[in-house]
């Protein structure tokens, strides 16, 4: 295992962009009514029709919105789109709203949608391997193309998925250790294997009461991953979190960044969200 890639396979899919706005309450409570109203109803017209967008392959393209709790925003739309054009598309499209006036951006986060195929690599790897395959010559590349692509087709909704309709958010990004006394790039690919399989059992145990999206974001912006949790009851977030704290894997190699936590509201109910109401 040691003369094995060391980078495993992975499989992306939809694009995300998280974007954390802070209503400028002063400038929105010194427009009259009418002029409220207007603008609120052609923010809300608009973002309705994005939560309810799908591309012509048939995956969702949705956006979501969520009032934020706490001082790190007041506001949070969430994108997934399946390409980094649409995703940009959406980010104008709501620029070019008059709302957009009223909202001051404090914090965005981009990635793609990412299923790590630990399992799958290592058989794969393994089975080249035996052929005498030698890694990245074109006839190991078109076996782990075919590979790709077949967990591909197989994994579609899980790729391209519907923005959960759960009454909580909860986002954070995430790092693997890369330092002097832990460097988790540096393990055999066996040994990060084994760790992930161990991680992902206690997410499982948590299937029924929250939904897990995992999004890449090497290359993309400042952490490695990104975490969406989605929830009907607050306290899951805390329960799944915590108890993943004490895995080898969180314990040894994880770095967390800042905690956003939100409540869904329909597009319907921004005018009321942006006077500082549910």
């Amino acid at each position: 295992m040691a003369e094995l890639p060391a980078v495993p396979l992975t499989l992306e899919g939809a694009y995300v962009l998280h974007q954390m706005f802070r209503v400028r309450r002063a400038a929105w409570r010194a427009l009259d009514e009418s002029t409220r109203e207007h603008v609120a109803e052609e923010a809300a017209l608009v973002l309705h029709g994005m939560e309810q967008q799908r591309s012509p392959n048939g995956h969702p393209n949705q956006s979501a919105v969520y009032s934020e709790i706490g001082h790190k925003s007041d506001l949070l739309v969430l994108h997934f789109r399946d390409s980094l054009e649409q995703v940009h598309c959406a980010e104008l499209a709501l620029a070019r709203l008059e709302v957009f006036d009223y909202l001051e951006p404090v914090h965005s986060y981009l990635s793609i949608v990412e299923l790590g195929l630990y399992d799958s690599t290592i058989k794969t790897y393994g089975q080249l391997c035996e052929q005498a395959i030698e890694a990245h010559s074109p006839e190991w590349n078109a076996g782990v193309a075919e590979v790709i692509a077949r967990q591909s087709t197989a994994m579609e909704p899980r790729l391209y998925p519907e923005i959960p309709a759960a009454k909580y958010l909860c986002f954070y990004p995430m790092d693997r250790k890369r330092g002097e006394g832990k460097n988790w790039y540096q393990l055999p690919l066996a040994e990060r294997q084994r760790m992930m399989h161990e991680h992902g059992l206690i997410g499982r145990r948590y299937a029924d009461s929250v939904r897990q999206i995992i999004t890449g974001s090497i290359g993309f912006d400042d952490w490695e991953w990104g975490v969406d949790l989605f929830a009907d009851e607050p306290m899951v977030f805390k329960k799944l979190i915590y108890e993943m704290r004490f895995d080898e894997v969180s314990a040894v190699y994880a770095l967390f960044g800042a905690f956003y936590v939100g409540l869904r509201v329909s597009a319907t109910g921004l005018g009321r969200l942006l006077s500082g109401e549910l």
